[in-house]
This record gives structure tokens, sequence and C-alpha cells, in this order.
């Protein structure tokens, strides 16, 4: 008697634990949740990808430093001033042949 009872426990709880699965793997295939799936993978190989970009730019900058130091470049202290803006100076020095006004050579808009 206790070994029939034993034994249909089981089968219940082995029954009740597969049936659990089976649904939970069923809420995974939805098209809802396969979606959100999916944005958080995107999300994720984003965050991957922006650490990887700040890494690659940090190496740069020491590979850089590491460049200078070996040639012997000195960095700037100070950014060197621009020159001061030049003033152009345009005045017609030469004449011109052509009356003011006329524009072809019958003094006409149209040609």
């Amino acid at each position: 008697m206790f070994r029939r009872a034993f034994w249909f426990t089981t089968g219940a709880a082995a029954g009740v634990w597969a049936t659990n699965k089976v649904h939970q793997k069923l809420r995974k295939l939805q098209p809802d949740s396969l979606a959100a799936q999916a944005a958080d993978k995107a999300v994720e190989t984003g965050h991957r990808l922006r650490q990887f970009a700040l890494d690659v730019r940090a190496g740069m900058a020491d590979r850089e430093e590491q460049l200078h130091d070996a040639l012997g470049l000195a960095e700037p202290t100070e950014a060197p001033e621009l020159p001061a803006p030049r003033r152009a100076v345009l005045e017609t020095s030469y004449r011109t042949t052509r009356t003011p006004g006329l524009t072809g050579p019958t003094g006409k808009e149209d040609h």
C-alpha cells in the first residue's frame, strides 16, 4: 500500500514538474517574448561594442604616448597663438575699359 502511494505521488510530482517546464518553454517561444529577448541581446551587444570602442581609444592614446616618448616628440603645453587677422585691401588700381551700365556690345541686357 505504501509502495503504491509513493509511486503515485512521485508520478504526480513528475507530471506537475514536466508540465511547468513545457509551459515555461512555450512562453519563451511566444512572439512577444522572442522580441524582448532579441531587444535585450541587441542592447547587450551595443554595450559590448561601446566598451570595445572605449578600450581601443584608450589603447590608441597609450600607444601614441609611447611613440611620442620613443621619438622624443614633446607635446606642446600651450596651444600656439594664431596670427593676427590680415586686412584685405581691395582697391582697384587698374582702370576698367567698360563703361558702367553697359552689359554687352550693343549696350542691351540681352545678347
